[in-house]
């Protein structure tokens, strides 16, 4: 079981920047979805894929374990919770588990030449509150985070890290659907209002009538947000 510490058991699916590369961008998926099946989604939605000039997009699947909210049934899950909602404890084992494997993928990223603050971490649901668990426990050096239809718990272990932080922190994309019956936008507001409150510059979209699901605008408002934080490098500039 020693791969499983390590981000060479994760599979991935790779968008390729169109000219030079010089920032990646890791986009984790919900819970029982796969990086293939982000990606596919996307490019739905967007009716294309979601496709950079300089920005390689990494899309992990992550791995099937039991999941106790499908009572103990499989799932590609990257953690475990006790159940799906914001007032529990986080099932805290398997997430710093899995912020180990991740920050694998990070560190492939610098060691192919890309800076820590040319690399964002983001997901949809599950995946948005994993990266927030990556970024700001663990990696408080990237880009920004975006979290799309996500939250944090009420005594989430972010927010007692940054308690702690007097540093400057990545910026928070986060977008959530006025509609959604799984996670209440409520919880996505909590979770913004919780984090600017422990100083992270925020921002925080809502979208009427949306559900627990991707739309095209706020697919769009991401891409912008994304080219704000990862502008085109001119050549040269980072050599």
């Amino acid at each position: 079981m020693a791969a499983a510490s390590g981000s060479a058991s994760l599979r991935r699916c790779v968008v390729s920047p169109a000219g030079r590369h010089s920032a990646s961008l890791i986009f984790l998926h919900g819970s029982g979805d796969s990086g293939k099946g982000l990606r596919m989604w996307i490019k739905q939605v967007l009716n294309q894929d979601l496709t950079f000039e300089h920005v390689k997009i990494i899309y992990p699947t992550a791995p099937s374990r039991p999941y106790t909210p499908l009572k103990g049934g499989f799932s590609n899950v990257w953690f475990d919770r006790f159940k799906i909602s914001n007032d529990c404890p986080e099932h805290l084992e398997s997430i710093d588990a899995m912020c180990q494997v991740l920050t694998g993928l990070i560190d492939d990223e610098v060691k192919s030449g890309i800076r820590k603050n040319r690399i964002l971490v983001g997901g949809f649901s599950m995946g948005g509150c994993m990266a927030m668990h990556l970024a700001y426990r663990n990696h408080q050096d990237v880009a920004g985070v975006f979290a799309l239809s996500s939250f944090l718990n009420k005594a989430s272990a972010v927010y007692q890290t940054l308690q702690k932080n007097d540093g400057v922190l990545p910026e928070l994309f986060q977008c959530h659907g006025t509609a959604d019956e799984l996670v209440l936008h409520s919880w996505g507001e909590e979770t913004n209002s919780m984090l600017k409150f422990l100083g992270v510059n925020t921002n925080f979209y809502s979208f009427p009538n949306l559900y627990h699901e991707l739309s095209k605008s706020e697919l769009e408002k991401l891409k912008s947000w994304i080219l704000t934080k990862l502008p085109g490098e001119m050549e040269g500039q980072n050599e």
